[in-house]
């Protein structure tokens, strides 16, 4: 006979989440680290008594959804998706909050749970408080705009739905290859009512994250391939990291002698110290890294996704007879470029390539030209960690000076501006989770949210975020939670009175630079070009309970690192940097140009677009 407990539908939801466990390589975990949330009336009196009841199933409180959702994601990406959060909201705005940083987390291939409370599945007291009516419809609500960029989907209108619903979830959250946000939207009608749940249900489950190997078949062809070709370039991704590829990885470059070249997510695949370790790949690619892709006869992706900045937008790879070979997780990743697939673990898959191949290695001359070329771009990175620009300081002197004082365990954080292409050109990395960028939706205000998620994954790391003016005012509110829970981030906060990449990216476009700049709006001109606005970002971080550094030049923010390090709670380092000043770039990205103009810088631009773009291909 089954057994049954009484439950209410969220105390059933939160009792399954607590009892389930994923294994790799033997070891096991819990699944879930807890929950955070924000509650309104859409969910205190169901999620909220849940969590209360079940206080093992640990609760934060945080200030906005959409930081809470980055802060799951960074978490599960520093735990290589082996544990995740869930995230609770209210209806209405508490939801559609969370849409950015949930589009956020599926572009990623992060797992990251949401439970949005809901509008009432009975509908007689329709229409509630937020809820969006429709004129021909009523099983809709602000939730289903989670569907496109949700990997699953679903809304409990009864709490047996709990039963199936649950382990559907879950698959998907595990699952390497089909993993992204998961999105359960629960009327709060029903998140209160009971149901005899079987007890089965609330069993401990171990999910395994298992290492698949590819037909070995195509291994064997996957060899020829490599064995055939004169100058293979691997392009790590994020994939050797989460799998744990990174020793195996080395071990095979060293054997094999074939350079690689780090995408965003993928850098710290190997130490930055490793003779073929060309740097970063791509658009914000080292010029080693951009001449080895553009003679490269054979490309090995391995983990990665191919995503505009790693192809250069599809003009990286310039030989007339480049091939693809694409070890992926993915069957969809795996196929991108027409290339010979081998879909399975990074891990396992690499392993095994470099038993098939033996004792190959490229010629010499190869590998010693792309050593040579990492020598140079070292020197490069010396001289700009080292360049004194005075005041304000140069970016690439703030980040050569915190490089420099931060231990190899250390984690930077970044999202987006100008400060992501330096961090992927210049930083040396000298632990597989030492760079920590969310570059696949490139969203301002995740690297404060996110950075909380990093401290929270691993409290033993010293968390360096840094950001610019643009995404500090654009969500810097988990400084309190930071603070509440009694996790110390390290924030650099960089000034330049302006979106800077933004408006690198104007000037280059012949726009000049149009409403980029932090100005008044001038009187007479009617444009924002005024004076600089006047916010005090000092007083703004200290108000929200952090200790702040003010920084004058390079000299003093070196010292106020120092300073900083000794410091128990979240601190804030604060220093103007020149707005113009940027490191090179030494490859093409595709922004359209406006194909006539009557203005002279946007005409010239035009006629570089036509000559790039004149290089992209289709790699058939």
């Amino acid at each position: 006979m089954n057994q049954n407990i009484k439950l209410a539908t969220a105390q059933a939801l939160i009792k399954f989440l607590d009892n389930q466990f994923v294994e790799r390589d033997g070891k096991d975990n819990k699944f879930f680290a807890g929950c955070f949330g924000i509650f309104g009336h859409g969910n205190v009196a169901g999620i909220g008594q849940a969590l209360q009841q079940f206080p093992e199933f640990k609760f934060y409180q945080t200030r906005n959804e959409q930081s809470m959702v980055h802060t799951a994601a960074a978490f599960t990406k520093m735990k290589n998706r082996l544990q995740t959060f869930a995230c609770t909201s209210s209806i209405g705005p508490g939801a559609t909050n969370m849409i950015t940083a949930a589009a956020g987390a599926t572009i990623n291939r992060l797992p990251v749970l949401l439970l949005p409370g809901d509008i009432f599945a009975r509908r007689n007291v329709a229409p509630v408080l937020q809820q969006l009516e429709s004129e021909n419809l009523q099983d809709i609500s602000v939730n289903d705009c989670f569907k496109p960029i949700s990997k699953y989907w679903d809304r409990i209108n009864r709490p047996e739905q709990l039963i199936t619903s649950l382990p559907e979830a879950i698959r998907v959250l595990t699952s390497q290859a089909d993993t992204g946000t998961v999105t359960i939207a629960l009327p709060q009608d029903v998140q209160t009512e009971v149901f005899d749940f079987p007890l089965e249900l609330f069993k401990k489950r171990i999910w395994l994250i298992d290492r698949p190997r590819p037909d070995l078949n195509a291994i064997k062809r996957a060899a020829k391939l490599i064995k055939e070709a004169r100058k293979p370039l691997i392009i790590s991704g994020g994939g050797v990291i989460y799998s744990g590829a990174t020793q195996t990885l080395s071990d095979f470059v060293k054997r094999t002698g074939i350079p690689v070249a780090e995408t965003f997510a993928g850098k710290g695949s190997l130490h930055y110290t490793h003779e073929l370790n060309l740097g970063a790949a791509g658009v914000t690619g080292t010029p080693g890294a951009v001449e080895i892709a553009e003679e490269a006869d054979l490309i090995i992706g391995i983990g990665t996704r191919y995503s505009d900045f790693t192809t250069a937008s599809k003009s990286a790879f310039q030989n007339p007879e480049v091939k693809f070979l694409n070890i992926n997780i993915t069957d969809f990743d795996s196929a991108k470029h027409s290339a010979l697939k081998l879909v399975g673990d990074a891990k396992v898959t690499i392993s095994e390539l470099s038993g098939i191949l033996g004792d190959f290695r490229v010629e010499h001359d190869y590998s010693n030209k792309c050593e040579s070329l990492r020598k140079e771009w070292n020197k490069k990175v010396d001289q700009i960690y080292s360049y004194d620009h005075g005041i304000p300081a140069a970016q690439g002197s703030v980040i050569g000076a915190l490089n420099n004082f931060a231990e190899s365990k250390d984690v930077i954080v970044c999202a987006a501006g100008s400060l992501p292409g330096d961090l992927h050109k210049l930083w040396r990395t000298a632990n597989p989770k030492g760079f920590h960028l969310e570059y696949g939706y490139s969203c301002m205000g995740y690297e404060i949210a996110g950075g909380l998620g990093v401290k929270i994954a691993d409290s033993e790391r010293e968390v360096y975020i840094m950001l610019g003016d643009g995404s500090y005012l654009m969500m810097n509110h988990e400084i309190i939670t930071s603070i509440q829970e009694n996790y110390k981030l390290t924030i650099i906060l960089l000034n330049n009175n302006g979106y800077a990449s933004i408006g690198g990216l104007s000037e280059s476009l012949g726009n000049k630079r149009f409403g980029t700049k932090y100005r008044y709006r001038n009187s007479q001109t009617d444009q924002l070009d005024g004076k600089t606005l006047p916010v005090d970002f000092v007083k703004n971080a200290k108000s929200l309970g952090a200790e702040v550094f003010t920084c004058t030049d390079i000299e003093s923010f070196k010292k106020s690192l120092v300073e900083s390090k000794s410091k128990t709670k979240t601190t804030v380092i604060f220093i103007e940097t020149d707005l113009e000043h940027r490191v090179d770039g030494y490859a093409w990205w595709e922004v359209p140009v406006a194909e006539v103009s009557e203005i002279d810088s946007v005409k010239s631009a035009y006629e570089r677009y036509k000559f790039n773009k004149s290089k992209q291909k289709y790699y058939l």
